[in-house]
This record gives structure tokens, sequence and C-alpha cells, in this order.
């Protein structure tokens, strides 16, 4: 197996930067990607590699970003032998934990209902066509395409997951020049104040943080004046000021951090400096839409729920429950 060789992928996302003067992540980006997959790439790359070689070529494939399952088709039916390496190559890319998507009939019940979300979340958007917009913690990108789908002028997702980019790239390789790249990355990675988005999302992340007041600094650092963040995190009931710090895991994950009541998340906001600040959604997280799947072989929710009490994680927290806050960056 030969290195991967990742500049390809990239190069749409590396031109959009030159063209829109922005070499000093134009640079910064380059020297990230070479470290990562030449100086010190992860054991997993081959395989992933392998995984997306064997999915088959079809030169007249068309992708649907607006249906429920992020759908590839072709206007003619794969063969035997190709459905067989369609279905080795995206089980190769397993777990798949975002999504829904089809691939010509084969379709990926993935972990998380991630369609919920964007039928929540969508309805309260600002017009997303010819919009620049970046997407923290996007996963397999599965709300990128939705974005794109919506009209958006360029996407670009973050997400230091290299098996989330290679699903991403399983979609892309039926698509090579939409306007949606997904970068191996981390927030921390990006130049500070880029100042470059009109939409930032960033969704399921800011419990993660250690600081989350500095993450959403971080954030409005990405947007344009005038531009909107839409900012969806896990969250509990009580007054303002009231957050939750867990003791160590919630709901088995260890790196959560914060989870805050909604009258503090706009207090936050309000402290970060952004403005217009609403509560656009309330959600309780349900095994049904977060669940162990075919795709998904792992634990999931129902694992890590009070099996006495499903309103409480295993260690007696409340369950999880998220919101949706839209804010704007004056």
């Amino acid at each position: 197996m030969t290195q991967f060789d990742w500049r390809p992928h990239f190069t749409d996302v590396l031109q959009y930067l030159e063209s829109e003067n922005r070499n000093a992540w134009h640079e910064q980006l380059t020297s990230q990607l070479i470290h990562r997959f030449e100086q010190q790439p992860h054991g997993d790359v081959a395989r992933w590699q392998a995984a997306l070689e064997q999915l088959p070529d079809v030169p007249q494939a068309r992708v649907d970003l607006n249906r429920s399952a992020i759908t590839v088709a072709s206007p003619a039916a794969l063969s035997a032998s190709g459905l067989e390496a369609l279905e080795s190559g995206l089980r190769g890319l397993m777990p798949w934990r975002k999504g829904p998507f089809t691939f010509f009939d084969t379709r990926i019940d993935t972990e998380w209902r991630s369609d919920w979300k964007w039928d929540r979340v969508a309805p309260h958007l600002s017009d997303l066509s010819g919009r620049t917009i970046l997407d923290v913690g996007c996963g397999s990108g599965y709300h990128c395409w939705r974005m794109a789908g919506a009209g958006a002028k360029r996407v670009i997702g973050i997400d230091p997951g290299l098996l989330f980019m290679f699903q991403f790239l399983a979609v892309k390789g039926y698509v090579m020049h939409a306007p949606v790249d997904l970068l191996p990355v981390r927030m921390e990675d990006l130049p500070e104040n880029l100042e470059l988005f009109d939409t930032t999302f960033s969704m399921g992340v800011l419990y993660h943080r250690r600081s989350p007041l500095d993450h959403l600094l971080e954030l409005k650092g990405t947007l344009r004046r005038g531009g909107e963040l839409v900012l969806e995190t896990l969250v509990v009931d009580g007054p303002e000021g009231y957050s939750l710090m867990p003791e160590d895991r919630y709901g088995q994950m260890r790196n959560v951090w914060f989870l805050p009541s909604c009258p503090t998340l706009l207090r936050w906001l309000d402290r970060a400096g952004f403005t217009d600040a609403r509560v656009v959604d309330v959600s309780v997280t349900t095994t049904e839409e977060q669940r162990q799947t075919d795709w998904m072989r792992f634990n999931s929710l129902s694992d890590f729920l009070d099996p006495h009490d499903p309103t409480k994680t295993i260690e007696g927290y409340p369950g999880p429950k998220r919101a949706t806050i839209i804010a704007r960056k004056p």
C-alpha cells in the first residue's frame, strides 16, 4: 500500500484560501496536513485508504443533498461485483456515527439520526444561500452536505477524526468539485480571528471544552461582522448562573466539562460579545435518535443511561438534553 496521497483531496480548499487572500491560513494548513499524513501518519490510514479504493467508480453518479439520508445514486444499477465491492468498502469505514447515508441503495443506518437534528435546526436558520459556512466538530460531514444542499456557497467542516474524513471522502468521491471540504484539524488549529464566515455552526462541541467561554470567543473570531452563530450543546434545567460540572464521567464520556442551564448559556454568549441570542429548540436525546446499529456495533446511548431510570445517566446525572441557540456577532 502506497502512502496516502492527501494533496488531491485538499486542492479545492487550498485554492479557495488563495482566492480569498488567506495566505497565512493556506501555509499553516499545508504544514498541518503534511504533519498529519507524512510526518506522523495514523496507523489505520492505509486500511481506510484501501476501503475507500474499493468503492466502485461510477462516472454518472449523482448526489442528492436534500434527503434525510445523503443519497448517492446512478442511472444504471450496479453490477453484483460492484455492489459487493461497495459493501466491503463502506464496512471498512465502520463505525459510522453521523448520518444517515445511502450509496446506490445500500443504506448506512448510522448511530445518530443527524437528520433529526437538522430538521430541528433548519427552520430557524437565516437563508444559507450564498453563505460561507464553518462547521466545527462536523464528524463525517453529514451536516456540511445538508448546508450545501440548502444553497451555501462554500462549506468548510473541521474535525480531527481521520476516520470521519475518509467517510466524508466516500461521498465526495462522487461529487469531486462540490464546494464542501472537511479539514482534519481542531478548532485551536485555525488561525485566530479569521473573520471569514457568514455562519459558524458548533453542534455537540461546547461541553467538551474545558473553557466554554474561550470556545465562544474562538467561534466569534471566525465570523464576519453581522455573522450568525448556531450553537447546539448539552444543557440542564436550572436558573441563570447554574451549570453542572460532572465529577468524572457523564454518560460514560470522560471529556464533558460544563452543562449549563439555558439562561446561563445565554449569559455566556452575552459576556462573549454576541447579540440577539435566542434559544430556538430544546430536545431530550432519545434512544431512537442515538442507538447501536449494524453500522455502529459499539455501545450507544441505551448503555449510558440508568437501566432503572432512563431519565438519568448511568452516573445519576440528568439525562441528555440539547439546546440550540442562534446568536449574532455585532
